[in-house]
């Protein structure tokens, strides 16, 4: 009996430093693997892009959380472990558990995988096999086990470090019960619910354009304060997807309303909608390494999948006019959409986006002209991002689109002239357009971009007439602008105009050309108050409105504050 008592004691420091490893490598993320068990898996959650706000990560499906991963044998070399080099910090730990005790066993590939997130489960699984194991030695009568040595160096880790291990004990402890208490009150298991608000104080300059009587041109608006609330509800089921679901409140006004033109838009203006609606309802899910699949019947843009290489003005800190956001003749279908996309990443430095979208409210209809998912108002559009260099991507896009007759037209996404949105008037019309964006950054405190599209449109119905459009921008960031976090932009462009036109709304009548060439001069200032908000006073203004020179410059004045949260 005192032998059996004697062999228990001499373990007693194997128990010890394996308990210690075990919980080292807890807090490190690395999996102890049992001898001939299998564990459960963990579900290590993911993040996804960019492009747009990070998903909700944590507590999986819980099928998944207990699904087995199947371990090798035992191994006898810390060597066998392929991805154990002698400069892990853990190093020497695995090696006596290896090599002296015999408790390590490795995945079928001969890897360790030291930085997998370690679960309660495979902890228990992992200290019960090696108190089996030391259970096995004690049975074998192994004498030499331990030696004297280590009881002493024993002792005075437990003394030394007895203060420490009890302030750790005790932040474990408070760490578990507000862990409980978070989940025990969380929105939900995969839902993370984010939003944000814009708050616009605003006012146009200048008389109406494009209007005939001559009492009805003087500019009578007023100082307006109006808002758009969001909430954005990101669901992520596997770790990996994120299904985006987002409700909206709008009563910014269409300035198109009073000013006379879709010149002087704001980017988030309303679309007419009243109360609270669904803005968004777009599915995004990997498909093997490098491609991305997005699906939705809900405002699946060219923008949501496709880079549209102008980050720096675009956005809640960026410029608020709709056409300083990007190249409208591409990115903005000029309806709302329901499709799919595809996004496949070859390398850093080339990428390709593809995608179909109908207009949402005729593909959901099944009877009547211009109805169904194949013969709404649509765009078919590719696009091919090179990144030559950390500073510089340059995109190349090519967009389809067709619009039935008499369904409301808007070629270039409700900016530039009449006549570039509807170079035909209700008469069927497809367009091919063709869109150079590109995006240097100069310095960590100077990005320069801009675009150049070309659109070639063709009236379906009726007559043979072709009509040609083009539009063009150059825009001028300044990130951390006199203080860190804050923003500075300009923008120099020409709206979609409308260069050459062979359709006549009648014989003898003037070509649906535009005669001038309208300047959309813009710039604006965003100023960071904290990480959820910040202030933008931004001025910009219109020559030439609805590029006539007929018509007197158009100025628009807007001081806008985001909230995010």
């Amino acid at each position: 009996m005192s032998k059996f008592l004697w062999n228990y004691l001499l373990v007693i420091p194997t128990v010890f430093y394996g308990f210690l490893f075990l919980s080292s490598i807890a807090n490190a993320g690395v999996v102890l693997a049992p001898k001939q068990e299998t564990v459960p898996k963990a579900i290590i959650p993911q993040s996804t892009q960019s492009e747009t706000i990070s998903p909700v990560e944590i507590n999986q499906n819980q099928e998944a959380a207990n699904s087995p991963t199947e371990m090798t044998g035992q191994v006898t070399s810390v060597s066998q472990l392929s991805d154990i080099r002698p400069t892990d910090w853990a190093f020497q730990a695995l090696q006596s558990l290896v090599e002296r005790y015999g408790a390590i066993a490795g995945y079928p590939d001969g890897t360790f995988k030291g930085n997998r997130a370690l679960t309660r489960y495979e902890f228990a699984a992992g200290l019960n096999a090696a108190l089996e194991r030391l259970s096995e030695l004690i049975a074998s009568n192994t004498t030499d086990l331990v030696k004297k040595e280590d009881l002493a160096t024993l002792q005075k880790l437990q003394a030394e470090f007895a203060p420490e291990l009890q302030e750790l004990r005790g932040r474990i402890d408070s760490l578990e019960a507000r862990t409980a208490a978070v989940e025990a009150n969380q929105f939900s298991t995969t839902t993370k619910l984010l939003g944000d608000a814009v708050f616009v104080v605003a006012d146009t300059f200048g008389d109406r354009a494009n209007n005939t009587a001559a009492n009805d041109t003087k500019d009578d608006n007023q100082t307006f304060f109006a808002y758009r609330s969001r909430l954005i509800l990101q669901t992520s089921f596997t770790g990996k997807d994120q299904l985006s679901t987002i409700l909206s409140n709008n009563n910014i006004p269409n300035l198109a309303n009073s000013t006379g033109t879709h010149m002087t838009r704001f980017t988030f203006d309303s679309g007419g909608e009243d109360g609270v609606f669904l803005s968004q309802l777009v599915y995004r899910f990997p498909l093997g390494k490098n491609a991305t699949i997005w699906v939705g019947p809900r405002a699946l843009q060219p923008a949501v999948y496709a880079p549209t290489l102008n980050s720096s003005i675009g956005g809640l800190s960026g410029a608020v006019s709709r056409f300083a956001t990007f190249n409208p003749t591409v990115y903005r279908p000029g309806f709302d959409g329901a499709g799919a996309a595809l996004g496949y990443k070859f390398s850093n430095q080339v990428q390709l986006s593809l995608g179909y979208t109908a207009d949402n409210n005729q593909s959901s209809r099944p009877t009547g002209d211009g109805t169904g998912f194949a013969d709404a108002n649509s765009i078919i559009f590719s696009q091919l991002t090179l990144s030559p260099s950390r500073q510089l991507d340059v995109g190349l896009a090519y967009a389809h689109k067709y619009f039935g007759t008499r369904s409301g037209f808007n070629l270039t996404g409700g900016t530039g002239s009449a006549f570039a949105r509807n170079p035909f008037e209700q008469n069927s019309t497809t367009s091919e357009n063709f869109g150079l964006q590109f995006n240097w950054r100069a310095s960590r405190r100077f990005v320069l971009g801009g675009w150049f599209g070309y659109t070639l449109a063709h009236q379906e119905s009726g007559p043979d007439n072709d009509a040609t459009i083009v539009n063009g921008a150059l825009t001028f960031a300044f990130p951390d602008l006199f203080t860190e976090g804050n923003v500075g932009g300009f923008i120099v462009g020409v709206p979609p105009k409308v260069t050459s036109n062979d359709y006549r709304s009648r014989p003898g009548a003037p070509r649906r050309e535009d005669p001038d060439t309208a300047l959309h001069l813009e710039a604006f200032y965003t100023f960071r108050v904290n990480d959820n908000i910040r202030v933008t006073p931004t001025f910009y203004v219109i020559t030439n409105p609805e590029h006539n020179d007929a018509n007197d410059a158009i100025w628009v004045g807007a001081l806008r504050t985001s909230f995010s949260f």
